[in-house]
């Protein structure tokens, strides 16, 4: 915990590589993450610390010394079913192996240290990963049963219902059997990893949380409560339970 009492989330961005646009002209890689993010931390009673993707191990052992928790971000990319396991499908989408790498190993770390962890979207599926889960790759082929689950222009309000799970950590801070969700995604949890159980479902069925039994804090959640933070109190819940798990105020 850092001296003036304010938790320091360290919040991994994503990463577009470079490459030249129409005009032949070079862009270089750039990091970037969506200010709600940061915003919904901050209204939390956190400071937000954006954290590039880095491949060196010092530098990485060195970040533990300034952040008191760790917020894996979303972001329309694929983890490479190599990390748990499988070979790919046709299915399968965008890879960002440079960022899948670093937050796959950021999270290992953390959860070494048992340092509150809480992970959105994709951030739900390196939990997942890390402790030796599995995913399906694409939704649509391999559970054709399943309701749409991308459905990004609705991601302000909210495009389909989950039911919370009883006796989870989740339920505790929802304080809701159910509640409306955001998702835009196409990959989900398929077995889940080590020490962790299923807080929340879709009607459908689908994995849309997870936790930890096994660690003081790590909830990884499917949908973007980040989005919808501005608009309801039980998802602005979410952040201020995680920050107080970080040594935030518990008012």
């Amino acid at each position: 915990m850092n001296r003036r009492g304010v938790p320091i989330i360290g919040i991994t961005a994503d990463l577009a590589q470079a490459k030249r646009d129409e005009n032949g002209a070079h862009r270089e890689a750039t990091h970037f993450l969506p200010h709600r993010y940061c915003r919904a931390v901050e209204n939390a009673g956190g400071v937000a610390l954006i954290l590039p993707a880095m491949n060196s191990r010092a530098a990485l052992k060195r970040l533990f010394d300034l952040v008191d928790g760790l917020l894996i971000s979303g972001g329309d990319f694929d983890i490479h079913p190599s990390f748990y396991g499988e070979k790919p499908i046709p299915g399968l989408g965008v890879i960002k192996p440079v960022r899948t790498e670093f937050e796959l190993d950021l999270t290992a770390a953390a959860l070494k240290r048992d340092l509150p962890v809480l992970g959105l979207c994709g951030g739900e599926q390196a939990i997942n990963v890390v402790l030796g889960g599995s995913l399906y790759q694409d939704i649509p082929t391999q559970l054709p049963q399943a309701a749409n689950h991308q459905q990004g222009h609705k991601k302000n309000t909210g495009g389909h219902r989950i039911l919370v799970h009883q006796r989870t950590r989740l339920r505790e801070i929802l304080r809701r059997p159910s509640i409306e969700v955001n998702t835009t995604h196409h990959q989900a949890v398929k077995q889940t990893g080590k020490g962790l159980i299923v807080n929340a479902t879709a009607e459908d069925g689908l994995i849309e949380g997870i936790e930890s039994e096994r660690h003081s804090f790590v909830l990884g959640l499917q949908w973007h409560p980040e989005v919808l933070a501005a608009r309801y109190e039980h998802q602005r819940r979410i952040f201020k339970s995680f920050i107080r798990a970080c040594g935030g105020p518990h008012g």
